[in-house]
C-alpha cells in the first residue's frame, strides 16, 4: 500500500498520534519532487548511524534535546532550534531524550525520466 502523503493545501498536524501507544510514529508527511517533510520520533539513547543525503536538509527539534554530528561538528538542538546540514554532508542524529524532530529535504529537480531519490525513515 502506498504511503499518504499530504497535498499542498492541506494542514499538517506535526504531533498527531505521537502520544498514543502503536500510532504511526516516524512518518514522510510530503513529497513533492522537490521537498520532502519527514517527522522523525526517537526514543532517548537512539542513534540514526552516518548517513548522507542528495539534498540540504533541516532538522527542526519540537520536543526533547537531539543532536546532529557531522565530521566538523556537533549541533546539540532543543525545541525550537534547527540546524541545516549541506547536501552530501554525512551526519548523524542522536536523541539524548525522548524527541520529535522535523526534517525537510530539499531535492534536486527530477531528472527527465527519473523520480527524485525517496528518504528513508
Amino acid at each position: 500500500m502506498a504511503l499518504k502523503h499530504a497535498c499542498h493545501d492541506e494542514v499538517i498536524d506535526l504531533y498527531a498520534g505521537v502520544d498514543q501507544p502503536n500510532a504511526e510514529r516516524s512518518t514522510s508527511l510530503l513529497r513533492t519532487p522537490h521537498l520532502q517533510l519527514i517527522r522523525l520520533v526517537l526514543k532517548a539513547g537512539t542513534t540514526l548511524r552516518e548517513h548522507q543525503v542528495r539534498g540540504e536538509i533541516t532538522v527542526q527539534c519540537l520536543r526533547g534535546e537531539a543532536e546532529v554530528s557531522t565530521p566538523d561538528s556537533d549541533c546539540p538542538l532543543r525545541p525550537g532550534q534547527l540546524v541545516a546540514v549541506p547536501a552530501g554532508e554525512p551526519h548523524a542524529v542522536t536523541a539524548h531524550t525522548d524527541c520529535l524532530l522535523l526534517l525537510t529535504v530539499l531535492h534536486r529537480g527530477p531528472e527527465p525520466d527519473q523520480a527524485a531519490p525517496a528518504i528513508p525513515i
